[in-house]
């Protein structure tokens, strides 16, 4: 059943054009995201098809009898209502009628509470309110009469998100949903998502997500839509495919050009109907040939200063705010080319643990000694804060005409602004015009401009498309220096750390060896344990502890024990090169069919072989 019909769809901006006749259609069911370089017009399409944004042409057709929710990247709300009235500010039958039941419960009109009574009935709606306060639970939105004037631009976003979700609409539309959430509200989300039987488009950059929420793709590149039936895997291998293709097209285009161009200098200027067929045919030849594959590299050989044995030591720091405690004798010594991922809960003390390490914010007790040869870049959440009339390059320029690199080189402004993925019809844009994507990329070279030796990066994938935050990674993982990472992209830590401060509250932090993915295993884990903790009463508890006591592994078992570690440092090896191959975009079709195929099953075997690996280590 098609619930969204979409027809030679045309939208410009002055000359620009976003996109031309682009033409699709969804399912009930289907769950689409789409995906485009920042600056692509994702945004205006969305708001195209909600009618926000009027389009130069094409035709939008919804069903007529569903139920839609739209949810924009900045939503506005009544800043005088509290949590809960935005929340029932919804013109929908049930949410009137427990709106109107609550106040006539605070009017002591009892006629009213009868009629009322009777229809809440009818709509089955007496859960409703109990839906909302567990759904705002979730989003850590537990003060419902906060007013909606008084909250973080995140928490909006989470009140918006939670109000589109209760809508129990047909057809939601999604603009970044994982923006502003934490990595548990992430994880929550991707779940209810996954088994909604709503149908879905959103536009995200979060990768997991895509990959287990999403059943197509949408690419919106060269102002057209390219579709893919299947998940975020199944996207990039055909995207390799098409551009594979695209690449011998283009090549076969180049070499036919040639041969025309040659016929073309050799006629003379008065020609026949055949020959003007053939220059018509010369034309369309040269289109192609004329046409580029754009890579993105993000190439910049800064000249970093090398680091010292000392680089930043922590001796017994403690912090706090009132009752809060933030850090409570802190002591860590940094090493050279470590890189850390920090995570925890908002209000745990991530940005407070950061500006102290930056001298921003003063500790309690204890030090901090930061090397004399530590120079830091930050990347903050902040957008970059510019004059209204600066261009794009007024910003580099601001800084240096020329910045010094490697070996006594040296680039221009406009020369590092295309090493940044800032080709030259965007250098005297206004910085004003550039999509908030596009604005914290400029932002994060103005950082590396300074040639840090030691990076922090608070949130650096937010409004950061898929594909420069795929060129930001390989930049990352070839940078020579100190890494220090807060991020909600579960993808992106994965990449780039290898060890994580988890902050758990009033002062507790945590040091574990691994990535994202390793932590949240080792989570899960002790989440099972607590509950059977939990079930177990303290006489079964102890039976269990004496036949645990007695049980003792065999010979075979220690043995088994032994080969599964060995297995499974060679699994998680092969998982990671595996991984590697697929996002390089260097192989054909079949070749990633298989890679895919091997990659399933390591990851099948991993699940398995850590399993039994958890279960032998219990009597060890």
């Amino acid at each position: 059943m098609n619930y969204l019909s979409v027809e030679q769809l045309t939208k410009t901006f002055g000359e620009k054009k976003i996109f031309r006749e682009l033409t699709f259609g969804i399912d009930q069911g289907q769950k689409v995201a789409i995906v485009a370089k920042n600056g692509a017009g994702k945004t205006t399409l969305l708001k195209c098809l909600m009618g926000l944004d009027t389009a130069d042409d094409g035709r939008v057709v919804f069903r007529n009898d569903i139920r839609i929710a739209f949810m924009e990247q900045t939503e506005l709300m009544n800043e005088n209502q509290t949590v809960l009235e935005a929340i029932f500010d919804y013109d929908l039958p049930a949410f009137q009628l427990v709106k109107a039941y609550n106040e006539a419960l605070l009017a002591n009109d009892e006629k009213s509470l009868e009629q009322l009574y009777d229809k809440i009935s009818e709509y089955d709606a007496w859960d409703l309110e109990v839906r909302v306060k567990q759904l705002l639970s979730v989003f850590k939105l537990d003060n419902v009469q906060q007013k909606i004037g008084s909250l973080s631009g995140g928490q909006k976003k989470r009140v918006a998100l939670a109000k589109v979700l209760l809508s129990e609409a047909d057809f939601l539309l999604l603009d970044e949903p994982t923006n502003h959430l934490d990595l548990d509200m992430i994880e929550w989300l991707e779940q209810f998502l996954a088994s909604s039987r709503s149908t879905l488009l959103m536009v995200t950059h979060d990768r997991y997500f895509l990959e287990v929420v999403c059943d197509t793709i949408f690419e919106l590149s060269d102002q057209t839509l390219y579709k893919y039936k299947g998940n975020f895997s199944y996207y990039l291998e055909k995207k390799a495919e098409r551009e594979e293709q695209m690449q011998s097209t283009i090549e076969k285009a180049k070499n036919t050009f040639r041969k025309e161009l040659e016929w073309i200098r050799r006629q003379p200027k008065a020609r026949g109907t055949k020959q003007k067929a053939r220059v018509e045919a010369f034309q369309d030849v040269k289109k192609v040939a004329h046409q580029r594959l754009e890579e993105d590299e993000l190439d910049l050989p800064v000249k970093m200063e090398r680091l010292g044995t000392k680089i930043v030591e922590f001796h017994k720091v403690g912090k706090s705010f009132g009752d809060k405690i933030i850090l409570s004798d802190f002591t860590y010594n940094v090493q050279r080319n470590e890189r850390l991922g920090i995570v925890g809960n908002n209000g745990t003390g991530k940005s407070t643990f950061l500006k102290i390490l930056l001298g921003q914010e003063p500790a309690d007790k204890g030090k901090t000694v930061i090397g004399e040869t530590v120079v830091f870049g930050y990347y903050s959440q902040d957008l970059i804060n510019v004059p209204d009339d600066f261009k794009v390059i007024d910003v580099v320029k601001e800084v240096a005409e020329f910045i010094p690199l490697e070996k006594g080189r040296q680039l221009s402004a406009a020369q590092l602004l295309e090493r940044f993925l800032f080709p030259r019809d965007m250098h005297y844009q206004f910085v004003s015009k550039l999509s908030g994507g596009e604005k914290r990329r400029l932002k994060l070279l103005r950082v590396l401009m300074s040639n840090p030796n030691f990076l922090i990066l608070d949130e650096p994938t937010n409004d950061l498309d898929i594909f420069v935050m795929s060129v930001l990674e390989d930049y990352l993982r070839n940078f020579q220096g100190c890494l220090i990472v807060v991020s909600h992209d579960r993808y992106f830590m994965d990449k780039m750390v290898d060890h994580l401060f988890v902050f758990e509250g009033q002062g507790k932090v945590r040091d574990i060896v691994g990535n994202y993915t390793d932590f949240r295993k080792a989570q899960q884990v002790e989440k099972r344990e607590t509950k059977l903790e939990v079930k177990v009463s303290p006489i079964e508890k102890e039976v269990i502890s004496e036949v645990e006591t007695k049980r003792k592994l065999s010979f075979k078992e220690k043995e088994e024990f032994k080969n599964l570690e060995n297995e499974l440092a060679e699994l998680e090896l092969r998982k990671e090169q595996l991984s590697n191959e697929l996002s390089t975009g260097m192989f054909t079709g079949e070749e990633l069919v298989k890679k895919g195929e091997e990659l399933g099953i390591v990851i099948s075997l991993l699940e398995e072989k850590t399993d039994r690996w958890l279960v032998l280590s219990e009597y060890m």
